[in-house]
């Protein structure tokens, strides 16, 4: 069973940053690509980056400019680092893979909050 497990949330002033990583039980060459999504409070769950096999990376509008996704395939890990960060990027942040090739759908973290107070 393919597994990923985030960490790094936390609680942060306004202005501030946090870096989340997502570590996965086996290769994640063996995903289509990598992405972090988030769920604000009383909200639906939101696409905020994604990084592809060839390391390209793609932002929501929200967060271009104050996120970087990046990854690690050697320790099969993808990190999320959020910079600048505004009260409205309180949510549970999730880690996807894209199963598609590889189980025939998506593989979801167990989600990390990250709450920034101002």
């Amino acid at each position: 069973q393919v597994q990923l497990v985030e960490a790094g949330g936390g609680l942060v002033q306004a202005g501030g940053s946090l870096r989340l990583s997502c570590s996965a039980s086996r290769n994640i060459f063996t995903f289509d690509s990598m992405s972090w999504f988030r769920q604000p409070p009383g909200k639906g769950r939101e696409s905020v980056a994604q990084i592809t096999n060839s390391n390209r990376p793609k932002y929501a509008d929200a967060v271009k400019g104050r996120f970087v996704i990046s990854r690690n395939n050697t320790a099969n890990t993808v990190y999320l680092q959020m910079n600048n960060l505004s009260p409205e990027g309180t949510a549970v942040y999730y880690c996807n893979g894209d199963g598609r090739t590889l189980c025939g759908g998506d593989v979801w973290g167990q989600g990390t909050q990250g709450t920034v107070y101002s």
